[in-house]
């Protein structure tokens, strides 16, 4: 695990796999985070959305979605305490107002829906899952991914969440899980990455009515070419 610092940019590296991307002054990444935060754009306005993430890492998807709900409540749940340590002290997380909890995401996730409905608290908004595992070129899904961790995520939603994955050479398997739970898909592509992020949520949702709020957006926009949406 380590620190990368070039022209500008900070990178979290984790079993040589780029894990979280830190540009200071700048919101938008131009790469797969911004695709992953890119959905809280779909969301009805509220006052107050819960968002949680699912694999914090460094912190790059929550900064996007702060910067795109700033009046969310964030929470992220992260396995590896050195992660956490190294993303308040070179990351700024503890400006993102993200509360973080310490935990295998499978036993978070387990424990979670374990409790009955009354003690779980309230429901949130949308769900982002970034979990991968294996090194290098074989970073891939953990086995528990999509099911049962989909399954289990969607009863913590409130109606008309969301949930989002971001996949790599799974993603047709998780697309098709996906579908079975919710009634639409939409997939977004990252140019130069080979990453698939899949936004399910209820019947109505589309690429094209997505890829038009991000471009309405002050955030993402300047991302917008490098994005490609389709609906599944």
């Amino acid at each position: 695990m380590r620190i990368d610092d070039s022209g500008g940019t900070r990178t979290l590296v984790v079993d040589e796999t780029f894990a979280s991307f830190y540009r200071p002054g700048e919101i938008a990444t131009e790469c797969v985070w911004d695709a992953i935060a890119a959905p809280i754009l779909w969301l009805p306005p509220a006052r107050r959305r819960r968002i949680l993430i699912l694999g914090l890492g460094g912190g790059s998807v929550a900064r996007r979605a702060r910067a795109l709900a700033p009046e969310a409540e964030i929470m992220g749940v992260e396995l590896d305490p050195e992660v956490v340590r190294l993303a308040r002290e070179h990351f700024e997380l503890d400006r993102l107002d993200v509360r973080v909890e310490l935990a295998d995401a499978r036993l978070w996730l387990e424990e979670q829906v374990s409790r009955p409905a009354s003690e779980r608290g309230p429901r949130f908004d949308a769900i982002l899952e970034d979990v991968f595992i294996g090194q290098g070129d074989d970073v891939h899904k953990p086995d528990w991914i999509p099911e049962p961790a989909h399954e289990q995520a969607r009863s913590l939603l409130a109606p008309g969440g969301l949930l989002v994955s971001n996949t790599l050479d799974e993603h047709v398997r998780v697309a098709r899980a996906m579908r079975k739970g919710f009634g639409a898909v939409v997939s977004i592509e990252v140019e130069d990455y080979d990453n698939r992020v899949l936004v399910a949520g209820r019947a109505g949702l589309t690429g094209a009515g997505l890829r038009e709020r991000v471009a309405r957006s002050s955030v993402l926009a300047p991302s917008l070419p490098i994005l490609r949406f389709r609906t599944r």
